[in-house]
């Protein structure tokens, strides 16, 4: 199949997606009103709550829930074929992650940017919250260790990387301040000034991996961890304009800049897919991805079709920054969307190899040499990239070859490869990152809303020893891991712990449409809810009896049993607290515009 051909068709359904269901959810469903007032101007406080200017903050948003993903989840997945992940990223961007990410957005819109835990108590009870509160920042402290994982890795030894990632923070901090100060609303402007020094950066980095800088921007993964969880710890702790939103925002022009030019390279180099549309491994077996496609190619491709990470950015830092309640539109959905034709994008790079080749990289070398398969161009790219590409596993590598594959294609760019693959190592690293600081920021909110309901000085959201106390704890706590490395021992949960808060984010969504009086647009939440429910169980059971239990891995078993139990136990509170709504009627006549 010809590459060009996937590009159309995911083209026009995302933008099809867009105008007509996203439209009927905006008006129908959840009848947005712009007239009324919003959390960011309620509590404008310059540090949390302010009101930021639609294009920003859709720039964050962004920014925010695209981390690895998109990027590093389909790459794995087209083990099974370039179908498989094809349908579910545009089915499940379009009626699942777009859904659920925008219904979230809503909820925490309408009752004060709460957090998610919040929503759940007040629409589900004083336990629900509790247990949702404890479920959520388990889930969140294993995720922001896992997405570090990629980062620590790439920069490792990277002096170019280290630059060239680290160079975007002092240029978002004069961003900041000459939008806040030097010439406040010029926004356009401060965007092409930012994006300048941002693309000087990267043009930079080459010239200072051979200066006498490299060895100070030298870093092995024990140093590079400090250096995230402390990244992390002062994006929580400053004031959201100075640091956090003009990095993000920047980042995601960057980020859907570098993806368009490789939509055009594909487009102009038109390359075949080598991939066929269904492997063998569709029924299990597969070097990368163990188990059959389904359930693993729902897990394994989160971020880019239905992604839980995305209901904290939603009950987060976002809902308190929107302006207008018809930004939660192209914001909410909106961004997602984006998010599935970058997903897209990436399977496009990754199935554009020879196959032998995908499976060369992306396996390990005695595991590769079983598949009876013959590398057909890897020698050649390896010659041209200036590294050794067998056996790289985790998809980031893949990737950056297949991105390099295409450009290198285009005429007069071939003896480019090399700079092509370094960028692309370091645009994943760049992508990832802006999830690190929002993923720290909200795990503060979590954990001040969870302990201020024990010791009320706690609570108190304008203390700056409560600011840095709980941005601190939260920092300690995924920082902890990932510089011991324990959390790559259970690396294999991320998809299910992700997919799980994506099932209870339908589930808070569905009482808050109970109790709007829209009990008839219920499928549009449950419907999503039952299926990524059966496919994380499914998966967890799977992952137990087939993986963990056989290799006597006990961590991994009772991690995925309490990851089960919490699944269960929130959609059996849910639903129960759904069948007491329903009956009592007392929601049936509920105005539509009214609070949640």
């Amino acid at each position: 199949m010809n590459s060009i051909v996937l590009v159309i068709i995911g083209a026009l359904v995302l933008v099809a997606g867009y105008r007509i269901y996203g439209s009927f959810v905006a008006a129908k469903v959840l009848a947005l009103d712009e007239t009324r007032e919003v959390p960011s101007k309620k509590f404008e406080d310059g540090h949390d709550y302010v009101p930021t200017n639609k294009w920003i903050l859709l720039g964050h948003h962004f920014a925010a829930i695209a981390g690895a993903g998109p990027l590093i989840g389909p790459v794995l997945a087209a083990q099974f074929g370039y179908l498989p992940g094809t349908l579910w990223i545009l089915i499940g961007g379009v009626l699942g992650g777009a859904v659920h990410d925008m219904v979230i957005l809503f909820a925490s819109v309408r009752q004060d940017g709460q957090s998610i835990a919040e929503i759940a108590r007040k629409n589900l009870g004083e336990r629900m919250g509790y247990i949702t509160s404890i479920s959520v920042i388990f889930i969140l402290i294993i995720t922001m260790a896992g997405l570090g994982l990629p980062i620590v890795n790439s920069l490792n030894n990277s002096p170019w990387g280290t630059f060239t990632v680290g160079f975007t923070i002092p240029v978002a901090l004069f961003i900041g301040i000459y939008l806040k100060f030097l010439r406040p609303g010029k926004i356009a402007e401060g965007t092409i000034i930012g994006m300048v020094l941002i693309l000087l950066g990267v043009i930079l980095g080459p010239t200072v991996q051979h200066s006498a800088l490299a060895p100070y921007l030298t870093f092995n993964v024990k140093q590079m961890s400090l250096i995230l969880a402390a990244y992390g710890f002062c994006a929580a702790v400053l004031p959201v304009w100075l640091l956090l939103l003009p990095r993000d925002y920047l980042s995601t022009y960057m980020k859907l800049g570098v993806m368009l030019v490789l939509a055009i390279g594909i487009i102009f180099v038109r390359p075949e897919l080598q991939m066929p549309a269904i492997t063998k491994f569709v029924n299990g077996g597969g070097p990368i991805v163990s188990g059959k496609v389904f359930p693993f190619v729902f897990i394994t491709i989160a971020c880019g079709a239905l992604s839980g990470f995305h209901s904290l950015i939603g009950s987060g830092t976002t809902p308190k920054l929107i302006s207008n309640e018809r930004d939660i539109l192209p914001i909410g959905f909106g961004s997602m969307l984006l998010e599935s034709f970058i997903a897209l994008m990436a399977l496009i790079a990754a199935t554009c190899l020879p196959t032998a080749d995908y499976f060369a990289i992306n396996s390990a070398p005695a595991v590769f040499a079983k598949l009876g398969m013959i590398p057909k161009e890897l020698p050649m790219l390896q010659q041209l990239v200036g590294e050794n590409l067998a056996g790289r596993t985790g998809g980031s590598v893949s990737l950056a070859v297949g991105m390099s594959y295409v450009f290198y294609q285009i005429p007069g760019l071939k003896g480019l490869m090399s700079y092509w693959y370094h960028f692309c190592i370091m645009f994943e690293a760049l992508f990832i990152l802006t999830t690190i600081d929002s993923g720290t920021r909200i795990g503060r909110y979590l954990l001040q809303d969870l302990i201020g309901k024990f010791c009320k000085p706690l609570a108190k959201k304008d203390s700056w020893f409560n600011i840095i106390f709980f941005s601190l704890l939260m920092s300690v706590c995924w920082g902890y891991l990932l510089y011991t490395g324990n959390i790559s021992t259970i690396w294999p949960l991320f998809g299910v712990a992700n997919q799980s808060l994506a099932a209870i984010a339908f589930a808070i969504g569905t009482s808050v449409l109970i109790r709007m009086g829209k009990k008839k647009y219920m499928p549009i939440t449950v419907i999503p809810m039952a299926f990524i429910s059966v496919a994380t169980l499914t998966a967890s059971i799977e992952n137990m009896t087939g993986n963990y239990i056989p290799h006597g891995n006990t961590t991994l078993t009772v991690l995925s049993l309490i990851v089960m139990a919490i699944l269960i136990v929130i959609l059996y509170e849910s639903i129960r607290h759904w069948v007491i709504d329903l009956k009592s009627g007392k929601y049936n006549n509920t105005p539509e515009n009214s609070a949640v």
